[in-house]
């Protein structure tokens, strides 16, 4: 009986070192992001991917890093390796975590990515698949303010491509603020990101 007990008590102080571990690590991460070193942050969440081989979230973050230091990029080696290293761990994520919303608007952003680097190329074969992932994001999860707002700006941006008007999609940013306003990230770690970005557009919205 003591040796159960005894090893239950080491079963439980294993992974709440590996939790520590795993928060640290996180946190680290999105600091060195947020201090302008993307590359570190994006080698320290493959890392820490390596040692959560079933938790999405790290997978996700390395897509998304290597996807948004790729706008306004122009050398097409090096966009290229940062969005094939994206896609690698958006097609991992999508297999730990199948259907996830946030992870098809992730994968939208990195198709619209290419479309940003050369349109005549990429935007002919990834229009219609950014278009159809942000549709079902939206089935999926009607009410996440990223979801909302992604689709809005995407379809802003298509608008302005075939010299429409954007003024129908300000309702759908102003709804996501309205959404950001009383979202409630599931950890710390979740995506909880947009905010900011639809504000701004809101703010342009019908100038």
């Amino acid at each position: 009986m003591k040796k159960i007990i005894t090893l239950v008590v080491l079963v439980i102080a294993t992974s709440g070192l590996a939790q520590d571990q795993y928060t640290t690590g996180m946190q680290k991460a999105f600091t060195l992001w947020g201090e302008g070193k993307a590359n570190e942050a994006s080698n320290l969440f493959e890392r820490i991917s390596a040692a959560e081989p079933e938790n999405w979230l790290p997978y996700y973050y390395v897509a998304q890093i290597n996807t948004i230091i790729s706008f306004g990029e122009k050398d097409e080696k090096k966009l290229k390796q940062q969005l094939d290293k994206a896609q690698e761990y958006i097609d991992i994520a999508k297999s730990i975590s199948p259907n996830n919303p946030e992870i098809l608007v992730q994968q939208a952003m990195t198709h619209t990515a290419w479309i940003a680097f050369d349109g005549a190329t990429y935007g002919m074969t990834l229009s219609g698949k950014v278009t159809a992932l942000y549709a079902q994001a939206l089935q999926l999860a009607p009410d996440n303010p990223r979801v909302v707002f992604s689709k809005a700006e995407w379809d802003m941006g298509s608008a302005r491509y075939f010299g429409q008007d954007v003024t129908p999609y300000c309702q759908d940013v102003e709804r996501s603020l309205e959404l950001f306003a009383n979202f409630k990230a599931e950890s710390p770690f979740h995506p909880n990101w947009g905010a900011d970005r639809a504000e701004t557009i809101a703010k342009e919205c019908g100038k």
